[in-house]
């Protein structure tokens, strides 16, 4: 008797242990796969017993049995994994676009959803970015409410956002923009995104007005190209052929390799274009890769680097005439100059993310980039060169209903350029440009750094106070290596006051699906270094930056179980030493601080699902943007334009469109877009034409076994063939007698059609 109690007593230990065993923990993370933002609250569900639990605050989820799990989050596709015992797993899911204010966004330092943001904040979904083709990114941010980017080439952009950056007379300024945590924006200030693979950007993360302080400066907003996530546990290969107008082809092959805890993305593309234009042709190749390591569960590391070959011919601004007659035709003098750009630049950065435990995390970021241009233009050949290093540090910490982070970002860039006569006049035409001597070269070294701090108080469940502080200070120095009688010495050194940026901003939730925000800040934009010279070559010691106060209101709301999302933005921007680029010959300007401006803003946007079925799915989108903008006082030289409507910004922009989708492979869409009339001078005594252009695609796509999937789609772009012009040159002169040449024309009726093959091993 004695013996067979110590048996069962055995027998009960083991079948414990057997049991123990047999129910092992199975941990793991769960992310947003594109900013890696741990989510919290996801809805773990076992499909077998149903038994449901939630990861916590940093996304970390355990669960007791092996099996299949589904993980549900609002604003993220659901997904099922089968959970094996014994593994740490890394969950990443996607955002759904109809859903976004669900998301969570990485833009405002402190991961939150967007709904609860305190700043105007816009997200950029893939769906955004495939209605178009995937050659031309201003149709995807010209359906943005506030962003609007003038396009006269595929190589030759200006975005401005709240009608900042519209004064910049070439390209990108005032407006900062970062590859993940790369910054892509030079220390000049000048920023190009247009040049990066369409393909290999899953979303964009984009912070409108002076509410992007806490990145420093840029005056306008701050831009987040988010490139695809590589993905675990995922082995895929994918290759896309388009063709369309105009000798557009276009390939691109992207490729994920994903194990347990490492992946690995590389996307490859290549595309030429004859050009509508003259002198138009383009060719671009494109590399770019993303690797994500998460070593356990508290260390991840991730390498992006992005690397393009790009030479772009330059077919310039055209004279009114010309415009109305033969907009294909080319500026005479680029024509024959054959004047075009040759650039080879690359970003590579690593980031280290590192959990102290529940309640703090490290995120650094190292980066190098480089820029390699030659360009010959009709009155001169540019060389430049460019290399950066930077490092960008922030912790990030939570105390009860307090969540804070603080950190800062330092920023070198060394720029060399070069000035050569162009002799093609003296060579026969046809020649194109040619090279001559050398009459210009300087070197500037430039630097910054930020120091930034931001709160979120939580002060009840539905009511958040938001604090932040950035401070930064810019410096630069010039080496002129060509000193001559007739080219007086510009070297010199230069640095601005610290700038001390405040923002402090309140969010309030009506309900869960109403939110309403405010939010008061300043901001900032110093002057490019050729802004600083005088015309004797010497440094302007008083120009000033350029700073603005924002104030606005805002709410976010959705309705009908998310079916219906409105979003409405009203605003003023106040800015001060108005920077004006001043021309003193061919292509030779200097800034000077020529007074203020006011821009008073509506935006307005819409989006519903009429039907949300399995078999099929209909949405519409909407958006209205208003924009008030007027030299509040402005005296350039001896001319007075204050009151007069800011140069180079439309009044409106309007625009609508259908999206459609069935469970037989049929999709599509059709968008419509008016812009208003602009301001083409100062003046205001010349405005361009408005102009209306609706856009449609639509394809087929099939799985045609569990493996292998294909997608075939067409493409019309300005359906009716408006004639527009796709790009203003601002106060543009004319020399020798010549008219003006204010006009980029956009392209007329224009089509493509591509075929997509997936494969996943």
């Amino acid at each position: 008797m004695h013996y067979s109690k110590i048996i069962l007593v055995f027998l009960t230990l083991f079948g414990f242990s057997f049991s123990s065993f047999s129910q092992s923990l199975i941990e793991g993370k769960i992310i947003d796969g594109d900013n890696k933002s741990p989510l919290s609250k996801v809805q773990i569900i076992n499909t077998e017993t149903k038994d449901t639990i939630f990861s916590n605050s940093q996304g970390v989820f355990r669960v007791n049995k092996v099996g299949i799990y589904s993980f549900k989050k609002e604003g993220y596709n659901k997904k099922t994994i089968n959970l094996k015992s014994n593994k740490y797993y890394v969950i990443q899911l996607s955002i759904n676009p109809s859903e976004l204010n669900e998301v969570i966004i990485n833009a405002n330092n402190i991961p939150q959803k967007l709904k609860k943001a305190i700043t105007s904040s816009e997200i950029i979904s893939t769906v955004d970015i495939e209605r178009g083709n995937s050659v031309d990114i201003a149709p995807i941010l010209n359906r943005t409410p506030g962003i609007f980017m003038q396009s006269g080439a595929l190589n030759t952009n200006r975005i401005t956002i709240r009608g900042i950056g519209s004064r910049n007379l070439y390209g990108t300024s005032k407006i900062r923009a970062y590859f993940q945590d790369i910054p892509l924006t030079s220390g000049n200030g000048e920023t190009t995104i247009e040049d990066f693979e369409l393909g290999s950007i899953s979303r964009f993360e984009i912070i409108k007005g002076s509410g992007s302080s806490i990145y420093g400066a840029g005056l306008g907003g701050t831009i987040h190209l988010m490139p695809q996530s590589a993905y675990l546990n995922q082995n895929s290969a994918e290759s896309d052929i388009l063709f369309g107008s105009f000798g557009l082809i276009k390939g691109i092959v992207n490729v994920n390799h994903g194990t347990e805890k490492n992946s690995f993305r590389a996307i490859y593309s290549n595309t030429h274009s004859d050009g509508y234009r003259d002198n138009n042709d383009y060719n671009r190749q494109t590399f770019t890769i993303n690797t994500n390591h998460f070593l356990n569960d508290k260390n991840d590391i991730t390498f992006l680097g992005s690397y393009v070959d790009l030479k772009g011919f330059i077919p310039s601004s055209i004279n009114e005439n010309t415009y109305k007659n033969n907009p294909k035709e080319a500026a005479f003098t680029w024509a024959q100059s054959k004047g075009y750009e040759d650039t080879k630049r690359g970003v590579f950065g690593l980031s280290w993310n590192h959990q102290y435990n529940s309640n703090i995390k490290q995120t650094t970021s190292v980066f190098t980039s480089f820029k390699d241009a030659y360009e010959p233009r009709p009155f001169d050949v540019l060389t430049e060169n460019t290399s950066a290093i930077g490092i960008r540090s922030r912790i990030l910490g939570s105390i009860k209903k307090l969540n804070w982070t603080f950190g800062g970002e330092l920023f070198k860039d060394n720029y060399k350029s070069r000035k050569f006569k162009n002799l093609y006049k003296e060579y026969p035409a046809g020649t194109g440009s040619v090279e001559g001597d050398k009459f210009f070269d300087l070197k500037e070294k430039r630097t910054y750094y930020n120091i930034f701090f931001e709160t979120n108080y939580h002060i009840s469940e539905k009511t958040m106070l938001s604090f932040g502080l950035n401070f930064n200070k810019t410096s630069y120095t010039l080496n002129d290596r060509f000193v001559t009688n007739d080219n007086p010495d510009q070297s010199g050194s230069y640095e601005f006051k610290g700038i001390v940026s405040p923002k402090l901003g309140i969010s309030y939730l009506f309900t869960d699906n109403i939110s309403l925000y405010s939010n008061i800040s300043h901001g900032f934009s110093p002057p490019s270094t050729t802004e600083t010279l005088l015309p004797d070559g010497l440094i302007n010691p008083d120009i000033k930056p350029e700073t603005g106060w924002n104030f606005e209101i805002g709410t976010r709301s959705s309705f009908f179980n998310n079916r219906l999302q409105l979003n409405l933005a009203l605003y003023r921007l106040d800015v001060r030493n108005l920077l004006v680029a001043r021309r003193t010959g061919n292509d030779e300007f200097i800034g000077v601080n020529a007074g203020k401006t006011q821009h008073d803003g509506l935006e307005f946007a819409v989006n519903f699902q009429w039907l949300k079925k399995q078999t099929f799915t209909i949405s519409t989108f909407t958006n209205y943007t208003l924009n008030n903008f007027v030299f509040k006082e402005f005296i350039d030289d001896t001319n007075n334009y204050s009151g007069n409507d800011l140069t180079g910004v439309p009044k409106n922009i309007f625009n609508a469109g259908i999206d459609f989708q069935s469970a037989f492979g049929v999709f599509g869409n059709i968008n419509f877009q008016h812009v208003g009339s602009m301001p083409i001078n100062d003046s205001n005594s010349l405005f361009s034409d408005s102009y209306n252009l609706s856009n449609l695609k639509f394809g087929f796509q099939r799985n045609i076994n569990k493996k292998l999937n294909f997608k075939v789609y067409l493409g019309i772009n300005n359906i009716f063939d408006e004639a527009y012009a796709s790009q203003i040159l601002i106060n543009a002169s004319g020399f020798g007698g010549t008219a003006p040449r204010y006009y980029y024309p956009g392209n007329p009726v224009n089509y493509y059609s591509g075929l997509q093959l997936s494969y996943s091993f």
